[in-house]
């Protein structure tokens, strides 16, 4: 157990500097709007900390759902991962925006509530022309979509081919940019929203409760749904939302490059086909450089993911969806930012161990109850996920 936390202490690392820099990010234009708007015009700090993510997710997730080979234990180990928070998150939220120290997404009470609630506890609100509850979900939508697509690829027998993947959407993502710079799946459409969503919630009931060829044939419906919200849902646009997906898939090639698994150059290939297509469709100087970055960053940490890192580093890592996904409710309710800071530590790691460990817990408990002959491997792949990204 010791020796497989080890390994993985870099993908720590990396997000416990990926969720501080997100924080830094908003609580810079919170509190020193004047100096942060020159830092921002450089180089946006909070894409590149979700990029940074994105390429954590992509290369630890289709890793862990090969190691398990079980699609009800993915999602059940993605549900009691992701749910817990997420549920604390947004009642915390609400709470705080009846209470007038927190404002919501703009239009959000305009939009039915179940479709607001499905939307959100689905995370794919902002593939669905839905607002977020707490601005940073929009991230997650791209994770879910990534799942789906994962899921789709495994069900099919198609995961070993990430390099391509990652260089046909992101190739693909530099027409689709230019005919398509906004979503097609508007704000006003909340029947197709609704129906997406439902569809969604029931192939992924249906990956886990059925069998046999109606199993592969819901995960691949999923695959295809998530495929088709990142093109046609994506509110930056579908060549960004492209560009993001490809990322993911380019993260997948490392780590399969790294076992052996593919040949070194068509990850390369793959990670300079999604740096200058992400270029090319780029919204601004801040975005792309926020990307090449981010790519930079993640193969500096990968060259180094022998050496060991400080704990203090990798725990930040461990509580770094806390972080993530509650520091948006702090900024208007602490002074400064150094308080800013202390309090977030504070709170993520509270919510850590209260809300994030026992849902792991739980997520444990039920995937060994199901399958008493997984064994310790599955245990450790499902620890081994990241803590939901951004």
């Amino acid at each position: 157990m010791a020796s497989n936390r080890s390994r993985l202490a870099w993908l720590d690392a990396l997000r416990g500097v990926a969720a501080p820099a997100v924080a830094l990010h908003h609580s810079g234009w919170t509190f020193v709007p004047g100096v942060w708007a020159e830092i921002d015009r450089r180089v946006d700090v909070g894409t590149w900390g979700v990029f940074v993510f994105f390429l954590v997710s992509g290369y630890i997730i289709p890793a862990s759902l090969e190691r398990r080979g079980d699609l009800r234990a993915f999602w059940t180990g993605r549900a009691c991962r992701l749910l817990p928070l997420l549920l604390v998150a947004l009642a915390l939220a609400l709470l705080l925006a009846y209470a007038g120290v927190f404002e919501t997404s703009p239009g959000l009470g305009d939009r039915p509530p179940p479709l607001v609630a499905l939307a959100n506890l689905t995370m794919l609100q902002e593939l669905l022309g839905v607002p977020s509850v707490i601005g940073v979900m929009w991230t997650l939508s791209y994770e879910m979509a990534f799942y789906l697509m994962t899921v789709g690829l495994f069900a099919v027998r198609q995961a070993h081919r990430p390099a391509p993947i990652a260089a046909a959407l992101a190739v693909a993502a530099v027409p689709l940019g230019l005919l398509m710079p906004g979503a097609t799946i508007n704000g006003g459409a909340d029947l197709v929203a609704a129906v997406l969503g439902v569809a969604v919630v029931a192939v992924v009931a249906v990956t886990v409760l059925a069998n046999g060829r109606l199993r592969t044939a819901a995960a691949v419906t999923g695959g295809l749904l998530g495929l088709a919200l990142v093109i046609l849902g994506s509110r930056i646009g579908a060549g960004e939302g492209l560009v993001i997906a490809a990322t993911m898939f380019a993260g997948t090639a490392v780590h399969r490059a790294e076992r052996g698994m593919l040949r070194w150059r068509w990850a390369v290939a793959a990670l300079l086909t999604v740096l200058a297509c992400g270029v090319l469709v780029a919204p601004d100087p801040a975005w792309a450089s926020a990307l090449v970055l981010a790519v930079g960053f993640f193969t500096l940490v990968f060259a180094l993911r022998r050496r060991s890192f400080p704990r203090w580093l990798a725990y930040l890592g461990v509580i770094s969806f806390s972080l993530y996904l509650l520091h948006p409710l702090l900024l208007r309710i602490v002074p400064n930012l150094p308080v800013f800071f202390l309090v977030l530590l504070v709170l993520g790691h509270v919510a850590y161990r209260l809300v994030e460990a026992p849902g792991q817990r739980l997520g444990r408990r039920l995937n060994q109850r199901r399958r008493p002959a997984t064994g310790p491997g599955a245990a450790r792949s499902e620890r081994a996920q990241p803590q939901g990204g951004p």
